[in-house]
């Protein structure tokens, strides 16, 4: 009877009603925790950063309470300012929490250099699209006397003779010197093209 006493006991009740109360308690707190700790519920919606500078981007994520990372920058896009925003992720509109990263890519200041490749000894026929497939534009195609028709014998950019190796910043204009098939190079002219710096930088 002393058990049962015990267990219907008014101290009994209260213990266990003060354990539910700390227990309930408790599982509220973590939830508030957790909640607290993830920035549970709070979204906030992603800044478009198209065409800002760094400093523009900072200005604004930091009104958003974000922050930034900067990728290793895109291929020259004209149509962007340089060292502009050309690309964001997550894009702009994306719900993030509160402190998120933003990925952003850059545009450089102009389109990078790029060795020429060998085209000298090759046809016209030939050297078109290995400079065309490597960014280069094909500029004028002038003749001079020499023995094989068509066989490129020189390269040249903005007035200045280049050789294969030679970095010139893609999207230039490449005249070529071709041959006409009617003779050959004189001795002089043939001793002027076998002296050349490859690493010169246009």
């Amino acid at each position: 009877m002393s058990l049962f006493r015990f267990i219907f006991s008014k101290v009994l009740l209260k213990q266990i009603f003060l354990a539910c109360i700390i227990f309930v308690a408790l599982i509220f707190g973590m939830l508030w925790w957790l909640g607290y700790s993830t920035n549970h519920g709070q979204k906030l919606e992603v800044p478009n950063l198209s065409k800002l500078t760094l400093d523009e981007v900072e200005k604004v994520l930091d009104q958003h309470q974000m922050r930034y990372v900067i990728l290793d920058s895109a291929n020259y896009n004209p149509e962007y300012p340089p060292f502009s925003v050309m690309e964001q992720i997550p894009e702009a509109g994306a719900m993030v929490k509160k402190d998120r990263k933003i990925y952003i890519n850059l545009n450089p200041s102009d389109y990078p250099k790029i060795e020429l490749p060998e085209v000298v000894g090759k046809t016209l026929r030939q050297a078109k699209p290995t400079l065309l497939a490597m960014g280069f534009e094909v500029g004028s195609i002038s003749y001079k006397p020499y023995i094989a028709e068509d066989e490129v014998l020189e390269m040249h950019h903005k007035g200045r003779k280049v050789y294969p190796g030679n970095r010139v910043q893609k999207t230039s204009k490449i005249d070529l010197v071709v041959g006409d098939g009617l003779g050959k190079l004189n001795s002089e002219e043939i001793e002027e093209e076998e002296v050349y710096d490859d690493q010169l930088d246009f």
